[in-house]
């Protein structure tokens, strides 16, 4: 689905645009979503920068399963609810993009920002699953379904990335949120 931000979630663009006052970033790349668009604007405004599309950092998309509320699912796919109560995959969802797919699509995505800008700060507005991936593949591990990190809308997940090796320094801060 793209919604665009609520009042809310326009609010929160801003607070997370203010961090970044001052701060001299390389490049700002976004999710092509309009959500993400929006909040992106607003840090491009505050760092001086025009943010730029990049599809690969869309959220994973869930086939028949997108737009619709838990209760929608289980009447209508009670079985693959089932499944997915017990051990979330992916991969059961009908006409999604699947886990291994959605995966290399964000690793390339980030894969070609980090060939664009191999120092300095870069910004990618991106989605929580987009972010979980990200995360996951500096620890080395796989993503099915089961997100173990907590993504608030507008929080700051950043991922250091040195000669010697790759470190996640900080998720989910939202201490520029009211």
């Amino acid at each position: 689905m793209d919604p665009p931000l609520s009042d809310r979630g326009l609010a929160q663009a801003q607070e997370v645009a203010e961090r970044f006052l001052g701060h001299r970033l390389e490049g700002l790349y976004t999710s092509d979503l309009v959500r993400a668009r929006q909040t992106a604007e607003r840090i491009g405004a505050a760092a001086g920068l025009e943010p730029v599309d990049e599809p690969g950092l869309r959220e994973i998309a869930l086939g028949a399963w997108e737009g619709k509320t838990r209760e929608e699912l289980i009447e209508e796919y009670p079985d693959l609810w089932a499944r997915w109560s017990q051990e979330p995959d992916w991969d059961i969802v009908p006409g999604g993009e699947g886990a291994q797919p959605f995966a290399r699509r964000v690793d390339a995505a980030l894969e070609r920002i980090r060939e664009r800008h191999p120092h300095g700060d870069v910004v990618c507005v991106a989605h929580g699953g987009v972010i979980q991936v990200a995360i996951l593949g500096v620890v080395g591990r796989a993503s099915r379904g089961i997100f173990p990190f907590l993504i608030e809308n507008c929080s700051l997940t950043v991922i250091q990335r040195t000669a010697r090796r790759t470190v996640v320094t900080a998720v989910n801060d939202t201490c520029h949120l009211t």
